[in-house]
């Protein structure tokens, strides 16, 4: 057996051999580069533009990639590039400038599929002889990529700028120096430090872009029909929203409305495309087009008419340009709640007198992030490279990297702007992987209407799924300061679509687990139609009487202001139940136990490739299978909602439903039916001429998307901590 140390030193002596090869073929043969001496005089500056790729490998089952490359010298990663979504002829057009100690080593490039909480898939690889670049001069370079596996395969092309320029005598930047070391030196630590706060402030925008997909005009047709099934794609860097699918039309009416985030001072490009949708192959092209965000002003919608390239048609938008909410990154020294001014001009600001000034503002969430315990390993040495990721719907925001720690402490305060109440935070801890894709170490989630204000707690990280608990526990500290009202208003508009979630994938436990909850759902209206028919039967006769009884009783004095006081009277009974401590609300077991038979299912398919006979069979109808296992997740979650909102799952929910039915009782008792529904009427009828761009929406719709489905209870479960992780007993310890 070979040791590490001994394989490191035979790649060290290798590497001496190649270059003392290199330094007689310069002597004897001479190179491209006349000016390179055989003794380095310093550093050299190299720039690369990297251009575009061409004909990559296909690594999604939809045929195309998620591409993005890494730069390497000496083993060491210097630049990534970013992520060009679903295409495999990207183009980045992005710089990188690189400080190094002499170009002996050549420049290898690595090419990667995307794949979000996945491990990315290898697109291919190439080598860049920096000996034979003239100085000074640019240089275009195509390189081929290879896979040392599959040497014989065709994976395209990656297009290259590059400059090599000496910097003798001038300041070595040690954090973009790339030494030749087969140890992670302190220096090393430093530049990798820097590198993460960099990808850390990147993350931070300037602005907020929303746009209001309104109609499409005389698209082409694409169906055998004469018409076709359309929809749009948007993308704004690694941000993208589909629309929905409208069916059989050339001259759709969409009405929908996406916020995206403003990264770049200048603004940025939205790309626009439309499809048609075909059921079992792949989606019509339709035309594309695209937006020029620096070309718009700011705090102003602007009316767009877009003509459809490559196509045929017209798309209309709106688009406004916002200033960026409240996010912010900071040490725990600045704390903007510890601070009595900044205090009270923030509860000022979410005050109930200033209800209806920008309702869109509805609250101020603070997050300290203060350190992990007992973390699980990732590395071969036993330890980790832990940062964490904070999310609240689309703000996603990192810590830096603490290496070499499974008891990592970050010390940071994260701020957010609260746009929906019923958001809910998510932490994630990564461990940080130079070669790959960041392995996930656990994750809490976290509904900001649960979290008690100032309070230092233990949360057990949970696994990907959220249903059952992984190694370790994250100290987080969390502040929520809202307006009631805003909250309140908001609940009643679409929620935000969040961009960054992943696609669904067919799973067979999943389609089963939503089979049994929608069967639930439907046995409840079946037994209920049962027992009603039990009463026509008379079996139980004294039950059958006092049926009867309340049959007539009810419908000799019924009006319609009973039935939203019908249900106000539910909502009471199960709020008095709660509190006089006969909780009826039981814990879903069957949900629990089909949560965990999914992870147990998803392990096994992981560890072993020969049971996945099933799943391969599927994919043949996975569109169709997918389909089906979101319809019936659709209406499960649609009955469970309306379960947990009289069961007082969420509170604020319940109490908001006690209040709409209190009014809706008075309104009916006191106001003809005839006249609500005039007014209902002339509302529908004219709200298109008051309002033509209006998006319409369904407040009760609105209003049960913000109840938890049991899935949703379960996964938010917070999990009891080891005892031994109480803040208090550490406390103790230490002082011990």
């Amino acid at each position: 057996m070979v040791s590490k140390g001994e394989k490191i030193h035979g790649k060290a002596c290798l590497n001496f051999f190649v270059i003392c090869f290199s330094l007689q073929r310069l002597n004897t043969i001479g190179t491209s580069n006349a000016d390179l001496p055989l003794v380095d005089p310093g550093m050299y500056q190299l720039d690369i533009t990297l251009r575009r790729g061409q004909n990559l490998a296909a690594r999604d089952r939809g045929g195309t990639s998620d591409p993005y490359v890494k730069f390497k010298i000496g083993g060491k990663e210097v630049f990534r590039s970013k992520i060009i979504h679903k295409n495999l002829n990207p183009v980045w057009e992005e710089k990188a400038c690189i400080l190094i100690d002499q170009p002996r080593e050549p420049l290898y490039i690595k090419v990667f599929d995307y794949d979000f909480g996945l491990q990315d898939d290898f697109m291919g690889s190439a080598f860049l002889d920096l000996t034979l670049l003239e100085l000074k001069r640019p240089t275009d370079v195509t390189l081929t990529l290879k896979d040392p596996h599959y040497p014989d395969h065709d994976l395209g092309s990656i297009l290259l700028s590059v400059i090599l320029t000496p910097k003798e005598g001038e300041q070595r930047d040690v954090t973009m120096l790339m030494r030749k070391s087969w140890k992670r030196s302190s220096k090393f630590q430093t530049q990798s430090l820097r590198l993460s706060d960099l990808h850390r402030k990147s993350h931070l925008w300037r602005g907020i872009v929303s746009i209001t997909l309104i109609e499409g005009r005389d698209l082409k047709a694409m169906d055998s029909n004469g018409f076709s099934d359309p929809y749009v794609k948007f993308r704004l860097g690694h941000q993208k929203y589909k629309s929905k699918i409208m069916p059989k039309t050339l001259n759709p009416q969409w009405r929908e409305q996406f916020d995206f985030h403003l990264y770049e001072e200048r603004g940025g490009i939205i790309d626009i495309t439309a499809w048609d949708k075909d059921a079992g192959k792949r989606d019509d092209f339709i035309g594309r087009c695209q937006i020029d965000l620096s070309a718009l002003s700011r705090e102003q919608t602007h009316k767009l008419e877009l003509q459809l390239e490559e196509g045929e048609g017209h798309l209309v938008l709106l688009v406004t340009l916002t200033a960026s909410a409240t996010v912010s990154i900071s040490d725990l020294s600045v704390n903007s709640l510890e601070d009595q001014k900044e205090r009270e001009a923030i509860l000022k600001r979410y005050s109930p007198m200033r209800m209806f000034h920008n309702v869109k503002d509805v609250g101020f969430l603070q997050v300290k992030v203060i350190r992990a315990e007992g973390l699980m390993a990732a590395d071969v040495t036993g330890k980790s490279d832990p940062f964490c990721v904070v999310e609240l719907n689309n703000d996603r925001l990192l810590t830096h990297t603490v290496y070499k720690n499974l008891n990592p402490e970050w010390n940071k305060i994260f701020t957010f702007n609260i746009k929906d109440i019923h958001s809910v935070l998510e932490v994630t801890v990564y461990d940080e992987d130079r070669d790959r894709s960041a392995d996930f170490l656990g994750k809490v989630a976290i509904p900001l209407l649960t979290i008690q204000n100032g309070e230092q707690k233990a949360y057990v990280l949970k696994n990907k799924q959220l249903t059952g608990p992984t190694k370790g526990v994250i100290y987080l500290e969390i502040d929520v300061i809202f307006n009631a009202v805003k909250a309140s208003i908001r609940t009643l508009i679409p929620k935000e679509q969040k961009y960054i979630e992943e696609e669904n994938r067919l799973s067979k436990q999943l389609l089963l687990r939503n089979f049994i909850r929608m069967k639930r759902c439907v046995m409840v209206l079946v037994n209920a139609a049962y027992y009603i028919n039990s009463c026509f039967d008379w079996d139980s006769p004294p039950r059958s009487l006092a049926a009867f009884m309340l049959f007539l009783f009810v419908v000799w004095n019924f009006e319609l202001y009973m039935i939203p006081l019908f249900l106000l009277l539910l909502l009471t009974w199960n709020y008095f139940l709660i509190k006089s401590g006969k909780d009826n609300r039981q814990r879903d077991t069957v949900v629990e136990d089909m949560l965990e038979d999914e992870e147990e299912e998803d392990d096994k398919d992981d560890k072993d490739s020969e049971k996945k006979g099933f799943i391969n069979k599927i994919y043949a109808i996975q569109e169709v299978c997918v389909s089906v296992q979101n319809i019936l997740d659709e209406v499960a979650s649609f009955g469970e909602r309306i379960k947990n909102t009289f069961n007082w799952t969420v509170p604020f929910l319940s109490w908001l439903a006690i209040a709409a039915l209190c009014v809706f009782t008075v309104i009916l008792y006191f106001i003809p039916l005839r006249y609500i529904v005039l007014v209902w009427g002339i509302n529908k009828f004219t709200k298109k001429l008051r309002s033509p761009y209006a998006i319409d929406n369904n407040e009760l719709l609105d209003f049960l998307s913000r109840v938890p489905s049991d899935v949703q209870v379960v996964q938010y479960q917070e999990l009891k901590q080891d005892p031994s992780h109480s803040p208090c007993k550490r406390k103790k310890n230490n002082l011990g």
